[in-house]
């Protein structure tokens, strides 16, 4: 048990680093998340100094931090949102899948790690950042771009297929094997079905039912019924994070927008909790035999992110520029990386390699990922784009220009 002066000192440290860097990585354009796991690796166990005292405080902070980010995201969409764009988006969702999941997983069964290692390492490479890619895109100004629906669609299908995923590895993780994988499976689809029925029809009545007049009582109720539903979830071994999502869609109109508003700086704190909490709990001399491995797995699943893109803008038209947008702004992984190998982190049957491999691989994607992004912007990018194009204009117009001459010569 440590002093509560020890830990007041430790926290307040952290906390104001933190803050220093959260400033210095906007300064410079990048998202902070690295920097907050650099922060946790350099002062956790074998770091260059430990402040074990401020531990259980960022534990605690962790899992808030989950609900949070996930409570978050749930409302930024509606319930009618989501039901369009799993219609919509659902081809774009299962190619992202296939090409981004399955190299996670085939990395781990090649390197020994077994199934359960290759179902989690599976899920840390598919998803990518919806936090970061959103601060990319408005960054770069691309907001209002052809291509960006398409990227916020395979967010949102993302998004959607977490909250099937997390409760089946949460199930997995906790011993219960195949059979009570399935069974959490089913009730996760059953709740969000059931959730997002309850939105469409009741929406407005359940947010009618919080003020939204009172800022205080508003966050109040808000964030206490998040963590209720969301440690109601965990019990039922549903996932915390998948309940606090569905909070999220439950709440709509003036609620949701307030909300919004007022959880924020919480979760900014909070997330910056988590994010240092896994650098905390990662012994960075872990790292290094792991570091060409990790770089190797971002080259293939950053390739294949930027095909899903790709293919993604095609399928509704969208010329070659846009399609590398498209492509280049889905690379980099965070977040639900992070919340996945913190579920398996020191659990039996999962590989002591998976935690620093998914640190370093976070680390690789999320700096290269937004820096890579900025490429179809350069110049010489353009002229080299412009080149193809042009060559490739070049024998459709002689193969034209054959049969004009054919024609009249018959």
């Amino acid at each position: 048990m440590h002093h509560p002066t020890e830990l007041l000192i430790e926290v307040g440290a952290l906390l104001l680093l933190l803050g220093l860097l959260g400033r210095l990585s906007r300064r410079v354009g990048l998202s902070p998340i690295p920097l907050y796991l650099l922060a946790g690796l350099a002062f956790g166990h074998g770091g260059l100094l430990p402040l074990p005292a401020s531990e259980e405080f960022f534990a605690v902070g962790a899992e808030i931090g989950v609900v949070l980010l996930l409570v978050m995201l749930g409302l930024e969409y509606s319930a009618s949102e989501l039901v369009g764009n799993l219609r919509s988006a659902a081809p774009a969702g299962l190619i992202d899948g296939l090409l981004n999941a399955l190299p996670g997983a085939a990395f781990a069964l090649i390197l020994g790690w077994g199934w359960l290692t290759a179902v989690v390492l599976g899920g840390i490479t598919w998803v990518s950042s919806s936090g970061v890619i959103a601060k990319v895109l408005a960054d770069l100004g691309r907001l209002g771009n052809r291509e960006t629906p398409v990227i916020l669609s395979v967010l949102v299908i993302e998004d959607l297929a977490m909250a099937l995923y997390l409760p089946l590895v949460t199930a997995l993780l906790a011993g219960t094997g195949l059979i009570g994988g399935g069974v959490a499976l089913v009730v996760a689809v059953c709740a969000v079905m059931l959730v997002l029925v309850v939105a469409i029809r009741y929406g407005h009545a359940i947010s009618a039912m919080i003020s939204v007049r009172d800022p205080e009582a508003l966050l109040l109720a808000v964030l206490g019924l998040t963590l209720l539903v969301a440690g109601v979830a965990a019990h039922l071994k549903v996932s915390a994070a998948v309940g606090a999502f569905l909070v999220g869609i439950a709440l709509s109109g003036p609620v949701a927008h307030h909300a919004t508003e007022l959880l924020s700086p919480l979760r900014d704190l909070f997330a910056a909790a988590f994010f240092v909490f896994f650098g905390l709990a990662t012994d960075p001399r872990d790292i290094p035999p792991v570091l060409l491995p990790a770089l190797g797995l971002a080259i293939v699943t950053m390739a294949t992110k930027v095909l899903t893109g790709y293919v993604a803008a095609r399928r509704v038209g969208i010329a070659l520029p846009g399609r590398l947008r498209a492509g280049l702004g889905l690379m980099p992984r965070g977040e639900f990386s992070i919340v996945i190998a913190g579920l398996a982190a020191g659990t039996s049957g999962i590989a002591p390699q998976l935690a620093p491999l998914a640190t370093a691989y976070v680390l690789i994607t999320v700096v290269t990922g937004p820096a890579l992004a900025r490429l179809p912007d350069f110049p010489w990018f353009k002229r080299l784009l412009k080149r193809r194009a042009a060559a490739r204009r070049t024998p459709a117009a002689q193969t034209a220009q054959t049969a004009q001459t054919a024609q009249t010569a018959d």
